[in-house]
């Protein structure tokens, strides 16, 4: 079977990476495709990075890629080190570039522009970093210091339709607003139910979360029918950043370079 492209995650905290695009890790990871993550928050040291190391172990994902800022609301994530979402943009791009070139990713996959269903402040500041940083990274006169230019062929934003909002709503029990988009905006619609069981079991490597009641401690205590109603699918909104091939019209049911 012909290797999957190569696709870079890149995601706000720990857990963001299986919660959003666990799935699409998996199924490209499984395939012989090369697959890293770059974590916005916490450092090496703190509790959620050992968990991260094994959620991403067990998706093929490679080994944590830290940026080392702190959590907007968790100071002790990063002690002493700038909040994520009040990073000099100039400085948090350059440090993705110089990711995205070493990786050398055919795809970046990131949050949508409310920053996911939660509209956490640090997924969006991540949302914005990398629509600059994709670009960035393959122009010669910027961030020399990141090495040589390299340009990823697409940029896939992790969404959610509206059609599904309410149905996630009533299986999560949460009163709070849900940021979803447009169902004729999504281009990608993944079925990822072949790798549930593995994007399961990374969501609930993050312990501490699952322990304090966040979203993997909500899916923890869902039924296997429930936690496939909420994550055999994914959905990507594609942003195309080089020339490609392949007609744009028709929602995929895959991630293509």
């Amino acid at each position: 079977m012909p290797a999957d492209p190569s696709l870079l995650g890149v995601f706000a905290h720990p857990d963001d990476e299986s919660l959003a695009a666990g799935g699409v890790l998996a199924r490209h990871a499984a395939s012989g495709a090369r697959t890293a993550v770059v974590t916005a928050t916490w450092t090496e040291g703190t509790h959620r990075a050992p968990e991260l190391a094994e959620a991403l172990r067990i998706l093929g994902a490679g080994t944590p890629r830290l940026l080392g800022y702190a959590d907007a609301r968790v100071p002790e994530s990063a002690p002493g080190q700038k909040r994520w979402c009040d990073a000099p943009l100039d400085e948090a791009v350059g440090r993705l570039v110089a990711h995205i070139r070493e990786f050398h990713p055919d795809i970046v996959v990131t949050h949508d522009a409310y920053g996911g269903l939660s509209g956490h402040p640090d997924h969006v500041q991540t949302h914005r970093v990398t629509v600059l940083a994709v670009r960035a990274a393959g122009l010669h006169g910027l961030h020399p210091e990141a090495g040589p230019p390299w340009q990823p062929r697409a940029l896939y934003l992790a969404t959610h339709p509206h059609s599904v909002a309410a149905a996630l709503r009533a299986t999560i029990g949460t009163r709070k607003t849900l940021h979803s988009v447009p169902d004729d905006q999504v281009t990608a619609a993944v079925d990822v139910s072949a790798w549930l069981e593995q994007k399961v079991a990374a969501v609930l490597t993050h312990r501490s979360e699952v322990e304090r009641g966040a979203l993997p401690g909500l899916i923890a205590g869902l039924s296997p029918e429930q936690q496939g109603q909420l994550l055999a699918k994914e959905w990507y909104v594609r942003h195309d950043l080089a020339p490609v091939s392949v007609p744009p019209a028709a929602t995929r049911s895959e991630l293509t370079a």
